[in-house]
């Protein structure tokens, strides 16, 4: 599909093949589309489908084998692995189904490292994540380690850490799966706040109940673009069919 006027990230004829040794797997086969600022996307699809090749692709985790990836005008499939660390770092918020927090650390030590990673210093890192971690419901639970949160408090972590920088992109793989509904709700808000007119949020899941948040839903099946279609939010403010 092809949109008209600005975007955040555009990939075209993206092709992964995994290698190992004599034996090529292919897991995308020339999939092609674009995202604009303001909607939160869903990539949905059966398992082993390649979603979550397709998003790592997307944040320039993985590289394609063959195709295009631009990001905020960047084109990262054709960079150095450390141009592309950067533009992540820069450009990118990362949540994921297991959270990813660093166990010996606090929560609020744990969304500080992000943002020293931009080059703040600690103390005024901390500071900056204790607002964050406040935005997300968790002021009172700033000292607390992964092992004495609930899961939606670790996601909701997680959810900060990924948005203190404020990214122009947010990638999520599964991030409700490990959440009751009440919860997964809630995360979703979270990161539905975060669309704007200059971000957008893609998450793949299996959950359909997801589709009220979004603007956008994709389908894939067997490495190929199956539907790209309006989400329950978008149908809500009758935005037009987008198709492929």
């Amino acid at each position: 599909m092809t949109r008209e006027g600005p975007w955040v990230l555009r990939v075209s004829d993206l092709v992964k093949v995994y290698r190992m040794g004599t034996v090529m797997t292919p897991v995308l086969h020339g999939i092609s589309l674009e995202i604009p600022p303001g909607e939160l996307t869903l990539i949905m699809g059966p398992s082993g489908s390649g979603k979550t090749t397709l998003i790592s692709l997307l944040a320039g985790v993985l590289r394609p084998t063959s195709g295009c990836v631009e990001l905020c005008g960047s084109r990262i499939s054709d960079m150095t692995e450390g141009e592309v660390a950067r533009v992540r770092r820069d450009r990118v918020g990362f949540v994921f189904q297991s959270y990813n927090l660093f166990p010996a650390l606090t929560a609020q030590e744990n969304v500080a490292v992000a943002i020293q990673m931009t080059g703040r210093p600690w103390n005024a890192a901390k500071v900056q994540a204790a607002g964050a971690l406040q935005a997300v419901g968790l002021g009172e639970r700033l000292l607390h380690r992964p092992a004495d949160l609930s899961g939606g408090e670790k996601q909701r972590v997680a959810i900060a850490r990924a948005l203190v920088t404020r990214p122009t992109l947010v990638v999520g793989d599964e991030v409700t799966a490990a959440l009751d509904g009440v919860t997964a709700f809630q995360v979703l808000d979270l990161l539905r706040a975060h669309v704007s007119d200059r971000t957008a949020v893609i998450l793949v899941t299996h959950d359909r109940r997801l589709e009220r948040f979004a603007e956008r839903v994709i389908e894939i099946e067997d490495g190929r673009l199956l539907a790209d279609r309006r989400g329950e939010r978008a149908l809500s403010a009758g935005q037009p069919e987008v198709g492929v």
